[in-house]
Order: structure tokens, then C-alpha cells, then sequence
């Protein structure tokens, strides 16, 4: 059997396979640039996958790694895996990475399976800057890092370096200093013993603090709790401390549970010590002057600093100070001192005993529960044995105003009318009028209460008093405006006794004195207790009432009945003026007594004669039969002075519901056949006026198509027209249209043209300008260098020879001719000590100077 292209594996080079031996069940790694057939127990299982190439900075892990591993030697050979460690690859530029079968990448499970992509297992080595570390924790027992480790052992390497992984370690995480700036403190916590890095041990669970500004690195078993701020205390800010533990605090110690406040004069830069707890941050109580403050438990000296338990102490302003744990503030608040004006006073009361100051007398020794008074024009700060009961003002009362006082001494209730003006004393004080919660509400209402469809009830609030709408003060005395020809009955049940106020007037009740409630029936039928009032309205007026009677013939009648009604009262005396209160509900016993006298009246007649004649029968019933003849219509109650004056039949309908019903069909029938007889009649004339409107219809819609056939004419004449208008206008419109655009166009192009040369020459001068600027600004450049040049050129001689002038001037005139003349003079002294003479030897041709000579002779030789 021939080998087929699918048998043929092509390796590149830097690529690799697996074949998997059939009869073996074995895998081996071929390694490109190769090619080889596959025999026909040979299968390929992997590849042709690129090898890992790991770049500078990064590395890999390599799962279940080839336990005889060389990258060098890559063979046959049966290899065994380490099943459940790890391989660290790193960097190497030489030689590519191939995978052997049964390892996988970490990060790439696929890569050599479904994926030839390894990039995504490639990790970049950490790099740990200065003052950074990076925890590490041990796996399983292993030498690392100089050390052995056992496994779950953890700690840490400082950088600056670039951590190369091992297996069998794993990094926990990089570990960031911690700044500490000025004004803070670093809070740490001992997760085991340990010792810092100032060489300080520290016990499980220990806390401890680092105050040196700068950055510092924790290590493996130091817990950072928190970085904070330290407080910082001002004059008008404390802190409120406890111990959690026994300590030394600023040098002095603290037991455990200790409170204290530490203020800017303690310390003005604090942060709690381990132990410490804040249990809050307070502010400096300021008084200012004329207020003052009362500290409870105050902390005392001779005490030891410990609260004065039950213990008051007075803080007059100005002045400021904090209050200490323990301490508070009475009623939380700062007071005022108080001011009293001269119609001012305080009334005291003395809670243990002292020695009073602040009387104009001078010493007075107060008991404790003493009340006593102070008046006006003072100011005055009560100590902390005394307390203000109240203060006081003078009342001034107006003309009807008054006011409910009570003697505290003898328990006595007494009223003051205005207008006054007084002043309270000590033993004396307002009382509070209590009254039932009925009167209140007749009292808000106007004298009167009731269902809103009661007639009555608008006349009572003509008298709402609108100080008794939003709540009554009970210490002001008790008043109502009694409405004009109505009366007001006043009990006194301290002399028992009653009277009666005639309005209009004003009703003033005294400490123990209260209304007479009028309970009145109202409604139609009436009924019992529907109106609450006050006063009684003495008329004239009318009462309106349903009653029921029945005939002799058993016809059963129900009648609307009004009665008219006015009391007559002698109002000079109070015996008859009694009487009126006599009845409480006027109204019901006088519809009931009328009513009675009615039906039995009404049940001596029949049907018929009552229907005929019931005016009259019931007019003698009410006020009898002789009424008839003399047309005196008066029936008086005696008991209270009620009289009647008049009766009105509003209305009579049977109570029957067949009799009603056989009345209800005689009327509807006659109202039927008066309505038929109209519909006749109003259908005949309709008809008729149809008719005629029918006839004038078609007379003028013949009229109206007439006119329209003229005018339809006309119409088709001005279409005519107007068509010939339209079409000759439509081609004259077309053609001087088409002239005009092309005039337009023509137009358009000489101003464009226009245009873009104007644009052109405007181009053009602008070019022009800037070169000719630019020109001008180059000359002017190089003319300003030039001068600037000349300038420091002049300035440089002028240094220089006022440098010359200077040092000729400095050294002297005989000194330069004296060194001008130093040299020859020397040279001319040598040649003589030779025996020659300063002359010019010459071929005339080249002069031969024996000055110069002499200076050959006297020079040093160079070796």
C-alpha cells in the first residue's frame, strides 16, 4: 500500500509534534525542521504546534513537567511526567521550548490540543520597584531564597528586583508601602509574634504605632490597621479619652476604664495610644456676658479629679471651659441671665438652704422650699441653690378683658376686670376656668351647635368670638355676646343661685358660675336634642313641624304645619324672667302640645268635611272655638311664657300609599288628555306650516337653478378666456424665463471673474507686503546686530585701553623704559664680558644680529 500526502508530516523548524505509537500506547516528541511518514501504527495526536518562545521579562509554567527534561537533548527516549508539579520556564534565546506529551501550559489548557496560540500563557516576570516587596508563600517543603521553607511558610523579598518564580511558591501579592506624612501615625497589629523592623518584639495580637514620617514597608505578619491623621487640638476643641486597658498616657498612668479630657494646654498634637479609645471630640462652652451655665457632678479637686456626684456648679460668663466626662450641662442649655425691666418680676423658689446676696436689704437666709419675689430694674443670675418658679409681667387689661387669679395661701378665686394694669404677687396666681367640652363648642360656634340644615343655626354666628376658634386661654375670664332680643341664663353654684342676661349684652362669668345648655328639638318631624344652644331667642319667630292625624272616616293625613311664637317677659323681674328656663326645649313640648289638640280635632271630622273646611278646623283647635267668631288667635303657655300667635297649613298629603297612589293616577290621567288634546292640536298646525314651507321649497330651488344655469354660462365664458390667457402666458413666462437665466448666468460669471481677480490681487499685495516686511525686519535685524557689534566692539577697546591706561598708569613710566632697556642692556654687559661688541655682522644679505646671538648663548638647552 502506497503512502498517501496525509502520511507525509512536515515539520518546520521551531515546531514540534506528538505521534502516538499504536502498539505501544506511547507518545513521543518529534522536534522540526523534519519531515517523516507515518507508519501504519503510527498516529498524530499533536501538532504541528510552534515551540514556546518566552521573550526577555517573561515566563511560563509548564503542568505535570517531564521529570528527565533537557531542552538540549531532545530524543526518543520514554520520558515520565511529575504528575501535580509545576516547571518554571524562563528566558532563553537560544532555544525554543517544545511541549512533550502529557504536559500542558498553564493559561493555555488548550495550546497542543484545539489552539497553537501559547501567548496567553506567557506571564511578565514581577518587577518589584525600590521600597516595595513581594509576599511569597511556600506549597509544599522547599530551599528558597537561601532558606528552608516549609510548606505554608510566608515572606517576603524588597525590592528593587525582578522576582524569577519558582515552583511550589506562590506569590501572595506585592505589598505597596505605606507614606506616612507629617501629621499622621501608622497603626499595625502583630498576626503572630514578630519582630519589627526595629528590632521591637510584639506578641499575637499586639497593636503598636509608628509616628516617623516616611514610607515604611510591613512585614509578613504585621496587619496594617489603619493611616491616620493625628488630631490636632486648637484652644477651642478637647477630647473626651478611656482606657481600654491599663496605660501610661503622656506620662501619667490609666486604669482600665478610666475617662479623662485632654485639651490644646495638655497636648496640641494627640493621636490615642494603643488602649486609648476617643469617645468623642468636644468644643469649648463659651459665655458670653450675661449668660451663665450650671455644670451637674462637676469634677472637683480635692476629689482627685472625680465627679462630685448630686453636686451643681455655677459658670458666669465671659468665660469659656469643657466639660469633663461626667459632666453635663443642665437642661443641656446655656442661659441667659435674667433682665427685668421695671414692670418685670421672678418669683424663686429656694431648693436647700443659703444665704441670699442679692437682696437691696442686704444677708437673708433662705429655707429650703422658701418662694419669695424679686423686682425690676435688675439683672439677675440665679445660683444653684435657687429656682425661678416664673417670671412675670405686668397685665394690663383692657376695658371687658379680665382675668381668673387664685390665692395660693387661702386657695380663694377671684376675678380683675379692666382696665388695669397690675403686677402679680408672690402668693398669688393665675387659675385656668375649666368648662365642659360642650359649652367649649358652643362657645366656638357662637352660642350654638347643631345639623347645618337647622335654620337657626345662622344666626349664631353673627356671634363667633374668633379667640375662641383657635382654643380658648382658660386663664382669661369667660365672655359671650349675648345676640340682640335673645336671653342667657348664669348658674352659680357657689351661691346657688341663677340669673338671667338680657341681650344685647356681654355675658362675664365669674369663677364658679356656667351657662344653662338649652337642649332643643328641631327638624321636620322634630326631634329631641338636634340643637344645642345657649342663649333663647325670645322672638317673634316660627316653628315648622310634620304631624300625623287621622279622620273619623280612618283616612290617615299628613300635614306641614308652621306655628308662629314669642316669648312674653317682664324683664325687670327675675321671677318671671326664671320662667323662660323653665322648659329646656321649648320647641318640642310646644309642637307636642299643639300636635295633640290637632289630632284630636281632626279625629272627630270625616275626610271629606276636613278636606273642605281644614283651616278652619285647625285654627279651632289650637285656639279654640271661639277664635272663629272674635279672629283672636293667642294661645299662651303659662309654665314659660310661650305664646303662639299664628298657624300656616304649609301642607296636606295623605299617608296612604293607595290613596296616594289612586290621587297620583286621577291627576296624571287628567294631565294625559290635556296633553293629548295639545299634541293634536300642535301636529295639525304642523302639518299645515309643512306644507306651506314645502311649496316655497321647490319654488325657490327652481329659482335658485335658474340663476345658477346664467351663471354656469359666464363661468364656462371666463375658462375659455382664461385658458387662452393661461397658454399664451405659460410660453411668454417659459422664454422670458430662459432670457433671464441666462442673463443671470452671464451676470454671475463676470462677477465671479471680477471676483477671483480682486481675490488674486488681494493675494498677491499681501505677498508682496509680508515679503516686503519680512525684508524691512531682516535689515532692520542685521542693521540693530551690526550696531550692537560695533557697540560691544567699541565698549571691548575702550576696556582695553582703559585696562592699558590704567596698568601703564599703575606700573609708571621710568619702570617700562627700565624693563624696555633690562634686555639689551644685559646682552650688550655679555657680549663686552666676551670681548665683542654690539655690532651687526652682514654680507649684505642676511644681517646677522649678536644681540641675538648673546640670547642663544644664555638660553637653557631643551634636553
Amino acid at each position: 500500500m502506497s503512502p498517501t500526502a496525509d502520511d507525509v508530516v512536515r515539520v518546520k523548524p521551531n515546531e514540534f509534534v506528538h505521534v502516538l505509537d499504536l502498539n505501544k500506547n506511547v507518545a513521543r516528541l518529534m522536534v522540526g525542521p523534519k519531515n517523516f511518514l507515518l507508519q501504519t501504527n503510527e498516529k498524530l495526536v499533536c501538532g504541528p504546534c510552534p515551540s514556546i518562545v518566552i521573550p526577555p521579562g517573561f515566563y511560563c509554567v509548564i503542568k505535570d513537567p517531564a521529570r528527565n527534561y533537557n531542552p538540549e537533548v531532545i530524543g526518543n527516549a520514554e520520558l515520565k511526567l511529575d504528575l501535580g508539579q509545576t516547571k518554571v520556564l524562563l528566558h532563553n534565546p537560544t532555544l525554543p521550548y517544545p511541549l512533550y506529551p502529557g504536559e500542558s501550559l498553564e493559561g493555555a489548557p488548550n495550546f497542543g490540543k484545539n489552539s497553537n496560540d501559547f501567548h496567553s500563557g506567557l506571564k511578565p516576570l514581577p518587577i518589584i520597584k525600590a521600597k516595595h516587596a513581594i509576599r511569597l508563600e511556600a506549597q509544599i517543603d522547599i530551599y528558597a531564597d537561601g532558606k528552608d521553607r516549609m510548606a505554608g511558610d510566608q515572606w517576603q523579598l524588597e525590592g528593587p528586583l525582578t522576582y524569577e518564580p519558582c515552583p511550589g511558591v506562590d506569590i501572595v501579592g506585592l505589598i505597596k508601602p505605606r507614606i506616612i506624612k507629617h501629621g499622621q501615625v501608622l497603626r499595625l497589629k502583630a498576626i503572630q509574634d514578630t519582630e519589627d523592623r526595629f528590632g521591637v518584639s510584639h506578641k499575637t495580637g499586639e497593636e503598636w504605632l509608628i509616628k516617623e514620617p516616611g514610607s515604611y514597608l510591613p512585614d509578613v505578619f504585621e496587619q496594617v490597621i489603619s493611616v491616620n491623621d493625628i488630631i490636632v487640638l486648637t484652644t477651642g476643641t478637647g477630647l473626651h479619652l478611656r482606657a481600654t486597658q491599663t496605660l501610661y498616657d503622656m506620662n501619667k498612668k490609666r486604669l482600665a476604664g478610666e475617662e479623662w479630657l485632654l485639651t490644646y494646654n495638655d497636648c496640641p498634637e494627640y493621636y490615642p495610644e494603643v488602649g486609648v479609645e476617643i469617645i468623642k471630640h468636644v468644643k469649648s462652652i463659651v459665655l458670653k456676658q450675661g449668660e451663665y451655665a450650671v455644670v451637674l457632678d462637676p469634677i472637683g479637686n480635692c476629689f482627685e479629679d472625680k465627679p462630685q456626684l448630686g453636686q451643681k456648679k455655677l459658670v458666669l460668663g465671659e468665660a469659656d471651659f469643657f466639660l469633663h466626662p461626667g459632666e453635663s450641662l443642665e437642661s443641656n442649655k446655656i442661659c441667659e441671665s435674667y433682665l427685668l425691666s421695671d414692670q418685670e418680676s421672678l418669683v424663686l423658689q429656694a431648693e436647700k438652704g443659703f444665704i441670699d446676696d442679692s437682696m437691696p436689704d442686704g444677708y437673708v437666709t433662705r429655707q429650703p422650699g422658701e418662694t419669695w419675689m424679686i423686682l425690676g430694674p435688675r439683672v439677675y443670675t440665679p445660683p444653684v441653690e435657687v429656682k425661678v418658679l416664673k417670671r412675670r409681667k405686668h397685665i394690663v387689661l383692657s376695658e371687658n378683658e379680665g382675668l381668673y387669679f387664685q390665692d395660693v395661701t387661702t386657695g380663694r378665686v377671684f376675678v380683675n376686670m379692666g382696665p388695669q394694669a397690675f403686677l402679680l404677687t408672690d402668693d398669688c396666681e393665675l387659675w385656668e376656668k375649666e368648662l365642659s367640652p360642650e359649652t367649649e363648642l358652643l362657645l366656638s360656634k357662637g352660642g350654638g351647635s347643631g345639623v347645618g340644615t337647622i335654620r337657626k343655626i345662622a344666626y349664631f354666628e353673627q356671634c363667633i368670638d374668633p379667640s375662641y376658634i383657635k382654643g380658648r386661654d382658660k386663664t382669661k375670664v369667660v365672655t359671650y355676646r349675648c345676640p340682640s332680643n335673645t336671653a342667657v341664663q348664669v348658674n352659680d353654684y357657689q351661691e346657688k343661685k341663677a340669673r338671667v342676661v338680657f341681650g344685647p349684652d356681654l355675658v362675664v362669668l365669674g369663677p364658679y358660675e356656667n351657662f344653662t345648655i338649652l337642649s332643643l328639638s328641631a327638624g321636620k318631624p322634630k326631634k329631641a336634642d338636634e340643637l344645642k344652644s345657649l342663649c333663647l331667642m325670645l322672638g317673634p319667630d316660627y316653628i315648622t313641624d310634620i304631624i300625623e292625624v287621622e279622620t273619623a272616616d280612618h283616612a290617615r293625613l299628613r300635614m306641614q304645619i308652621s306655628f308662629n311664637n314669642h316669648f312674653e317677659v317682664d324683664k325687670t323681674d327675675p321671677v318671671d324672667a326664671a320662667k323662660l328656663f323653665s322648659v329646656p326645649d321649648f320647641i318640642g313640648f310646644a309642637c307636642k302640645k299643639l300636635g295633640s289638640q290637632i289630632r284630636a280635632s281632626v279625629a272627630l271630622t270625616t275626610f271629606d268635611e276636613f278636606h273642605r273646611h281644614s283651616a278652619k278646623i285647625i285654627q279651632a283647635a289650637v285656639f279654640g272655638p271661639n277664635s272663629l267668631k272674635t279672629g283672636k288667635t293667642l294661645f299662651r303657655f303659662d309654665v314659660n311664657n310661650l305664646v303662639i300667635s299664628g298657624i300656616d297649613i304649609e301642607s296636606i298629603e295623605p299617608v296612604d300609599t293607595k290613596m296616594r297612589d289612586s290621587l297620583t293616577k286621577s291627576v296624571q290621567l287628567a294631565i294625559e288628555i290635556s296633553t293629548s288634546s295639545i299634541e293634536a292640536a300642535a301636529k295639525h298646525e304642523a302639518d299645515r306650516a309643512e306644507q306651506i314651507a314645502r311649496g316655497q321649497l321647490e319654488r325657490q330651488i327652481l329659482l335658485t337653478e335658474k340663476d345658477s344655469e346664467r351663471e354656469r354660462i359666464k363661468l364656462n365664458e371666463l375658462r375659455a378666456i382664461t385658458a387662452a390667457v393661461e397658454s399664451t402666458g405659460q410660453a411668454k413666462a417659459e422664454a422670458q424665463a430662459q432670457a433671464e437665466r441666462v442673463l443671470i448666468e452671464c451676470q454671475s460669471e463676470i462677477e465671479a471673474v471680477k471676483l477671483k481677480s480682486e481675490a488674486e490681487k488681494i493675494l498677491h499685495e499681501s505677498e508682496l507686503s509680508n515679503q516686503n516686511k519680512l525684508r524691512f525686519s531682516e535689515l532692520d535685524y542685521i542693521k540693530r546686530k551690526n550696531e550692537i557689534e560695533i557697540a560691544k566692539a567699541k565698549a571691548l577697546s575702550q576696556v582695553e585701553t582703559g585696562k592699558m591706561a590704567k596698568m601703564i598708569s599703575t606700573i609708571g613710566k621710568d619702570t617700562i623704559v627700565a624693563m624696555s632697556n633690562a634686555g639689551p642692556a644685559n646682552q650688550v654687559k655679555l657680549l663686552s664680558g666676551l670681548g665683542l661688541e654690539s655690532v651687526l655682522l652682514t654680507d649684505g644679505n642676511s644681517p646677522i644680529n649678536l644681540l641675538t646671538t648673546a640670547q642663544g648663548l644664555v638660553s637653557q638647552p631643551n634636553n
